[in-house]
């Protein structure tokens, strides 16, 4: 049927189960789906952005020359969500919930609630952290209604209400689409965000600590990325590559 690995193995669990709920309740003489073989899968690579891209996403969020004196420099939100998403590898969802408190543009490290309500304290670079104050200097003051539900929350909408995962995500996608860019979404930032720190160096142990991961397995995913750049430079630089 043409289906992916992936595909076929939730099958096959399905399977699996079937025959031992039929084995349990005695209703087949043994569980014949023990005799299958599972199928191999592949973990599928996260998109990455090369340090380029990223920078002409960036660069998409920019003033509007239409725009007139009144209008609400929303850029400035846009820019600092997106400086702060690839500074500090947040998800959407970890984004949405960060509140003002939550930034210390003095020490340079934003507080995140994670999975599983989780706290943890990931550094912002001074890139994300220029960003962050102009906009709370020149465009949150325009957003926020004292009355508002949730005032504290860091990124607003243009009504003043938090900005939440669904909106993060078509703002970074209108900014991929100025800038050019295909298959891009907030995750696709983090997914750079610990590419960019292995192949600079970074421990991985480091980089899990960072992206806020329980299990180190999940963090091994971004080597196989990094690999693939190190394939490039074997076919590149090997006499017979």
């Amino acid at each position: 049927r043409n289906m992916a690995a992936s595909s076929v193995a939730r099958h096959m669990a399905t399977v699996r189960v079937f025959a031992r709920f039929l084995a349990a309740r005695g209703m087949a003489a043994s569980n014949t789906a023990e005799q299958l073989e599972r199928p191999h899968t592949w973990k599928r690579l996260p998109g990455v952005m090369t340090p380029k891209q990223m920078g002409a996403l960036l660069a998409a969020a920019k003033p509007d020359p239409d725009a007139t004196p009144e209008s609400l420099p929303l850029w400035m939100r846009d820019r600092a969500l997106v400086e702060l998403i690839y500074a500090s590898g947040l998800r959407a969802s970890e984004v949405a919930g960060v509140s003002v408190r939550d930034i210390n543009t003095t020490l340079g490290v934003v507080r995140v609630l994670g999975k599983g309500n989780k706290q943890r304290l990931v550094p912002v670079g001074e890139a994300a952290r220029n960003a962050i104050d102009a906009y709370l200097k020149e465009c949150r003051p325009r957003l926020a209604k004292p009355d508002a539900r949730d005032q504290e929350r860091l990124l607003l909408s243009q009504t003043g209400r938090p900005l939440e995962r669904v909106a993060i995500w078509q703002i970074v996608k209108r900014l991929a689409k100025v800038a050019g860019l295909r298959d891009v979404h907030p995750h696709t930032l983090r997914h750079s965000f610990a590419t960019h720190l292995l192949i600079g160096g970074a421990d991985l142990r480091v980089v899990q600590e960072l992206l806020g991961h329980a299990d180190i397995g999940t963090t091994q995913i971004y080597t196989h990325v990094d690999r693939s750049h190190l394939k490039g430079v074997h076919r590149k630089f090997h006499p017979r590559g």
